[in-house]
């Protein structure tokens, strides 16, 4: 019997294993948050790759725990000393652990979370780019101009860029996996993401929230230019 539930235990860890390197397969593409172009998807990418090899971790210990327990051989103990040692794991399992790991996890995602805030630059203002979001597609008007383009974003490489979003009709979502985090669009309020890309080149974005049978065809690509590109396409549309 004990060799039974060992052969299944490791067929369960093996199947485990198959299951998560499969799913890890898929952690590039044009919409993958795990292969960044920019600091607040860089951000976003540790903190999930932290909170995988956390909690990786936790449950490697638990598979040896549980092991462990089907192959030692029990010592006898009073009825006191049972209760004594359930309590300590009791304690430990269900207190302690909960604990550390809820300050192991704070401790890097709170760092993260606020590296993804558009907080105000010393050095610099960020661009700022007006997106409004209607069934199904974003309408996008870069401010102090006349610049209007409707599902093409274009942005300069290396520059921090705020995007404001408000929605004309119901709640849409503004995501662009590979810049930044998801950010809800909502009638009647503002919301504002910094993007931010390292290199031109070109991205994809989503609404990622439901919103009405078009939902899946509501796309938005992203151009990125070098900062010079960016200033001739902007004086360029500047003139249509």
């Amino acid at each position: 019997m004990r060799i039974k539930t060992l052969t299944t235990a490791h067929s369960l860890v093996l199947l485990a294993a198959i299951i998560i390197l499969f799913f890890l397969s898929g952690c590039s593409g044009p919409q993958s948050a795990l292969d960044p172009a920019g600091p607040s998807a860089h951000a976003i990418a540790n903190l999930w790759w932290g909170m995988f090899g956390f909690f990786a971790l936790v449950l490697l210990t638990m598979v040896a725990l549980w092991l462990y327990a089907m192959w030692r051989k029990p010592a006898p103990m009073t009825k006191v000393q049972a209760h004594r040692l359930s309590s300590w794991w009791i304690i430990g399992g269900g207190v302690v652990l909960p604990i550390i790991s809820m300050i192991v996890l704070l401790s890097f995602s709170i760092p993260m979370g606020f590296r993804m805030l558009p907080l105000p630059l010393e050095e610099q203002t960020p661009l700022r780019i007006e997106v409004t979001a209607r069934q199904w597609l974003w309408q996008i008007r870069y401010a102090d101009t006349h610049v209007k383009t409707m599902n093409e974003l274009h942005l300069p490489a290396g520059m921090p860029v705020d995007v404001h979003v408000s929605s004309a009709d119901v709640i849409h979502s503004f995501w662009v996996p590979k810049l930044s985090g998801k950010i809800d669009v909502i009638p009647g309020r503002t919301n504002t993401l910094r993007l931010q890309a390292d290199v031109p080149g070109h991205f994809r974005g989503q609404c990622s929230e439901f919103c009405g049978i078009g939902h899946a065809h509501m796309k938005l690509s992203v151009v990125v230019h070098t900062p010079e590109e960016f200033e001739a396409w902007l004086e360029e549309k500047s003139y249509e």
